[in-house]
């Protein structure tokens, strides 16, 4: 018998490759790639996210694990000739983290880790630099105390605040050696008073308790908040990359930078990014120094400007897209710290699909699998008009584009809190950090004075659609009073409107009128398809969606108007016209009058005052959807919606003793429900008040018979809604059928309307072979579907407790917005397996609100329904999904 093999938990950067990413996490499997393509990274190695699974399951590492970290730090050393904090050269590493999706700033990273009381003087000696080496301390013992230690950044912060007051000057540049010794003696000395033991000075101990505080940080509050955002799952665990640290803050002839291949605000092509001289990485992408454009690069230092623009080349070909790249220059020497797909806003992903593909780097489908329908949703926002705006208050760098107005709120917990309330807001700070992201979430956009396109706020509002201004400088922004001044000494408090213009950076007082987006014109009808070159992209990107797509695509309308949006949104007809939402207003009387009949005559005289009215909305709906189908479902209210309030009648009665209220009250009793969503309303409505579905039916067929005298071609179908018997259906359809052939012979015209039902009851999904008997089609509810199949009462449990099921990850999203595939799809799917072999020619649709959710739409397309249908905002993005659903691989965006 063969021993077992021991598990293998760390890989050397020249192990690995960019499709290992499920194992080394997306830093580390490209730390690799880079390796493997010769560009200069600095030696490492990096840690599984098995190991991470294993740690956070057990509570400690796997047993072989130090011995693996060990050995490949020996490896480590012997390739750079110095040790691990020790020696007169003594090597330093970086402990990062690294998961398969990127989750910029959600969790932990070390650096400088090996500097101690005794290193530090070594590095200086080394370096030539006393003031560097003590930079470089302090760092390490700020980022290892508030990271692995656990210790208020702002504690940190106030030190260097209050040293920067001492010493008179501005930045941290400016503080000298003596100074920043001074800080370090600070910081040591907020580790002793909020841990109760001083800094560890073994560099091992160091790099043991760095790599075992990013394995936790997987399961952090924040990055917890930004998966459930991201629908990124919770069992993945993040991989660990160490590497031999290279120094960006040695001087004017070092830096540190961001770097896109192309703008990921807007995706044109060009030079994009961030720099910063004598910096580390993360005051880049923390935004607490304001950087200067990359292209200064080439006056600071024309070499590695120059070697820059060759490996983005080189990555953006290897990589066949936008690439966002972190590098370091250490004294006039370029190293590659990173590289991944470059997150990007959505006007970004349409252009760049497009602007690959005209390069023939990808094809057609792969350039659809490129964007999403939830990027197209984002386009389809209204934007500012320029002709109204007012004066900007101040301009900044355009990092997220979008509109955005509401009130000012200066932290987190305030956005929250608000936005809960109903008011929209714009989170202002001087710069974000991990530990906003609930109150960045609940923002309609974010604004800051510090930070550049790449920092934290930047970065992240781009991943999220949001829409952001990053770097205004001009903008004071005092948290504490919770304000902000201009340069002109305009005052804005809590509270007051600002609006946010993401798209060119900038900030004006008070709420900018909003118009329609170009997009939203160009669905319309009114713009051009080659109006713009954002048009132009999504115009040959949804030219593919429905040339590759097999699903059809219809709308929920219940109007003239609806239906013909719908219809120049690209609508191939009405898959639901809900009829109970043409009786509110003054005709809600009339059924109620119907409901409430207790003789033959009155409810005779109810009808025949519903028909015409019923008549004129069904010959409205016909023309305008005019050689399309539409499906109209029969009255499905809960009862309870037609009737007075028992209450307020109760009330009524007992103040007046109205003859006609207490009658009125008498039937209303009789009535009653106690959960009217389960109670009379449907095909059950349409059983126990006679002639209701009847002249409903009738005023279908006369509709339609009026549009086929006029010329017209209308093609209604009628679905009988809460099906949970086939002899329910088998008694509806009876009586529809003898109506149609009634108006059939007094118009003489052949109409051949199919009629179908709704599956949304699980036991109509469990016997749907049974009911495809009678049904020429089959619409899923799946609205109705999921309340039934989880026992949910949606809009009581909504607001109840699925805030605290999303936070404890029983639920990735909500069913209500992603389709259970679990459990309602797996009705979904034995409905469309019982029904098709029951009947082979079955149509099947969907016409509940995920027909335009993005994600349901491919499994709708994988069960093989023949179309969704959705409210006529989301046609296109449904289009688009359709399209995506069709061509492998389409479930992955960038």
């Amino acid at each position: 018998m063969a021993p077992a093999t021991t598990a293998k938990y760390v890989y050397d950067f020249t192990e690995g490759n960019k499709d290992l990413k499920d194992l080394l996490g997306g830093k580390g499997a490209n730390l690799a790639e880079m390796t493997r393509l010769g560009l200069p990274v600095p030696p490492g190695f990096t840690i599984t996210t098995d190991a991470c699974r294993a740690y956070l399951l057990t509570g400690s590492e796997p047993a072989t694990l130090h011995d693996e970290v060990s050995a490949h730090l020996d490896a480590l050393e012997r390739r750079m000739g110095r040790r691990l904090g020790r020696g007169d050269d003594p090597l330093l590493v970086s402990v990062r983290s690294g998961a398969k999706f990127s989750m910029p700033g959600m969790m932990d990273t070390v650096l400088n880790i090996g500097l101690s009381d005794e290193s530090v003087s070594a590095l200086a000696a080394q370096a030539g630099d006393e003031r560097f080496a003590w930079d470089s301390y302090r760092r390490l013992i700020q980022m290892f105390g508030r990271t692995v230690l656990g210790i208020q950044g702002d504690r940190f912060e106030e030190r260097i605040d209050a040293a920067r007051a001492a010493a008179g000057v501005a930045t941290d540049v400016e503080l000298t050696a003596d100074q920043l010794k001074d800080l370090v003696r600070d910081f040591k000395e907020i580790v002793v008073a909020a841990t109760g033991r001083a800094f560890p000075q073994d560099p091992r101990e160091q790099m043991d308790l760095a790599i075992r505080a990013v394995f936790a940080s997987w399961n952090g509050e924040r990055a917890g908040l930004y998966r459930r955002q991201e629908r990124i799952p919770h069992d993945l665990g993040t991989a660990v990359s160490v590497c031999a640290m290279v120094f960006g803050n040695l001087g004017p002839d070092s830096g540190t930078g961001v770097a896109f291949t192309r703008d990921p605000a807007s995706g044109h092509q060009g030079v994009y990014g961030d720099y910063l001289p004598n910096a580390q990485g993360e005051d880049v992408v923390a935004g607490i120094r304001n950087t200067v454009p990359l292209a200064e690069l080439e006056r600071l230092d024309p070499a590695s400007y120059a070697e820059l623009l060759r490996i983005m080349e080189v990555l953006e070909n290897h990589y066949l897209d936008l690439c966002d790249i972190e590098f370091t220059i250490e004294r006039g020497r370029l190293w590659m710290l990173q590289t991944r797909v470059g997150k990007r806003t959505a006007a970004a992903a349409f252009r760049i699909a497009v602007q690959l593909l005209d390069q023939g780097l990808i094809d057609e489908r792969e350039a659809l699998r490129r964007v999403s329908g939830g990027q197209l949703a984002q386009l389809m926002f209204p934007r500012f008009t320029t002709e109204s705006a007012p004066e900007p208050i101040a301009t900044g760098i355009a990092a997220s584009p979008g509109a955005a107005v509401g009130a000012a709120v200066f932290d987190s917990a305030t956005a929250v809190a608000r936005a809960a309330a109903g008011e929209r807001v714009i989170l202002v700070r001087r710069e974000t950090n991990p530990d906003d992201l609930d109150g960045m979430i609940a923002a309609q956009g974010i604004l800051t004075s510090r930070g550049g396109k790449t920092s934290h706020a930047a970065v992240v509002a781009r991943g999220m659609g949001k829409t952001c201004v990053c770097g205004a400088e001009e903008l004071t922004v005092d948290v504490a009073a919770r304000r902000l001044t201009t340069a002109d000494g305009t005052v804005v408090t809590e509270g007051d409107v600002i609006s946010i213009d993401g798209s060119v950076g900038r900030v004006y007082a008070g709420e900018v009128a909003v118009v329609p987006s170009s997009v939203v014109e160009y669905f319309e009808g009114t713009a051009a398809p080659d109006s713009d070159d954002l048009v132009s992209a999504v115009h040959r990107l949804m030219t593919l969606a429905d040339r590759e797509r097999h699903l059809g695509v219809r709308a929920n309308a219940d109007t003239a108007e609806d239906a013909a949006r719908a219809r120049r949104f690209g609508a191939e007809g009405v898959g639901l016209c809900r009829t109970e939402h043409m009786f509110l207003g003054e005709r809600r009387e009339l059924v109620e009058r119907l409901i409430l009949a207790e003789s033959e005559g009155e409810r005779s005289a109810a009808l025949d005052a519903l028909l015409p009215l019923q008549r004129g909305d069904f010959t409205e709906l016909f023309e305008a959807m005019d050689g399309l189908p539409v499906t109209v479902r029969l009255l499905d209210p809960p009862l309870h919606e037609f009737l007075p309030d028992l209450t307020e009648l109760s009330v009524r009665v007992a103040l007046d003793h109205d003859e006609r209220d207490t009658h009125l009250l008498t039937a209303v009793r009789r009535l009653h429900e106690q959960n009217p969503m389960l109670g009379l309303r449907g095909v059950r409505l349409g059983l126990v008040v006679p002639g209701l579905f009847t002249m409903q039916v009738r005023a279908i067929a006369e509709a339609a018979a009026r549009r086929r005298a006029a010329g017209g071609n209308p093609r209604p179908e009628i679905m009988i809604p809460l099906v949970g018997t086939v002899q329910e259906l088998e008694i509806v359809r009876d009586e529809a059928e003898a109506v149609i052939a009634e108006v059939e012979r007094a118009h003489d015209v052949s109409l051949s309307i199919p009629l179908g039902t709704m599956i949304e009851l699980p036991r109509a999904a469990l016997t749907a072979g049974q009911i495809a008997e009678s049904a020429d089609f089959f619409s899923f509810g799946t609205n109705d579907l999921t309340q039934t199949v989880w026992g949910f009462s949606r809009d009581d449990v909504e607001a109840s407790f699925f805030t605290a099921y999303l936070e404890k990850g029983i639920f990735g999203v909500s069913p209500f917005e992603t389709i259970d595939a679990d459990g309602v799809g797996s009705l979904v799917r034995a409905a469309v397996t019982a029904g098709r072999a029951a009947r082979p020619d079955l149509k099947l649709g969907v016409c509940g609100e995920h027909g335009g959710d993005p994600e349901s739409v491919h499994f709708f397309h994988e069960v093989g329904l023949d179309y969704v249908s959705c409210s006529p905002f989301r046609i296109p993005v449904a289009r688009l999904e359709a399209g995506r659903a069709a061509t492998a691989g389409a479930t992955t965006t960038p």
